[in-house]
């Protein structure tokens, strides 16, 4: 192993105990760890940025013409201002511009990828299940999960007070959501398990070098 993997691996078995240490309480250790992961990955972005937005979106854009470019670029610049006290109000015309931008786009994308297709893709359960090739699994999953939706839309139907059979169905609705949002959290921490399994694997087998099974 070459010097400069041997340095590296030490510094990065160091940064991960000084992340670690904060489970003991906050510390030195941790704040500079802390602040380095930031500061890394600030400077990380602004060069992709620079290199992926700035230079092919601006640069050679005004250099082949396109003038109509420096007209982003200056609102850019505006935002900027922000770091002047005096004059930081201006900051706030280019920021209400890029807030309305990205939230027009925004709420289009949402609309199409949470509401639209997602009721394409109920609406293709029954399909699925009135078709000849469909075989009793698939009917009942489907089912399962028809209902599921339908129950869950009844729970956020405030119209009608919950009770009766539309309490019931609701309740089935509650259950659905407790379900979806369980498989949630459960997702999210075995992201996090893995995580942490995959830095305890490097401090035992690359930092201290332990035989491995």
């Amino acid at each position: 192993m070459d010097w400069s993997t041997t340095i590296g691996i030490w510094v990065a078995a160091f940064l991960t105990l000084a992340i670690f240490s904060f489970l003991y309480k906050d510390n030195p250790f941790y704040k500079f760890a802390e602040h380095l992961m930031v500061g890394v990955s600030a400077g990380y972005w602004v060069l992709i940025l620079f290199y992926t937005a700035f230079m092919p979106k601006v640069v050679q854009n005004l250099q082949a013409g396109n003038w109509w470019y420096l007209i982003p670029t200056l609102l850019g610049l505006l935002m900027w201002t922000r770091l002047f006290k005096g004059w930081s109000w201006v900051s706030r015309y280019p920021l209400a511009i890029y807030i309305g931008v990205t939230s027009g786009v925004a709420i289009t994308l949402e609309m199409k990828a949470k509401v639209i297709e997602q009721l394409y893709g109920s609406i293709d359960l029954v399909t699925q299940m009135n078709s000849a090739n469909a075989s009793t699994a698939l009917t009942v999953n489907n089912l399962i999960i028809l209902i599921g939706v339908i129950t869950a839309l009844i729970y956020f139907f405030f119209s009608k007070e919950h009770k009766g059979a539309t309490g019931f169905l609701a309740q089935i609705g509650i259950a659905t959501l407790m379900i979806g949002f369980g498989a949630s959290f459960g997702f999210t921490v075995m992201a996090r398990i893995s995580l942490l399994i995959q830095r305890l694997q490097f401090l035992m087998f690359d930092w201290i070098n332990l035989p491995r099974g």
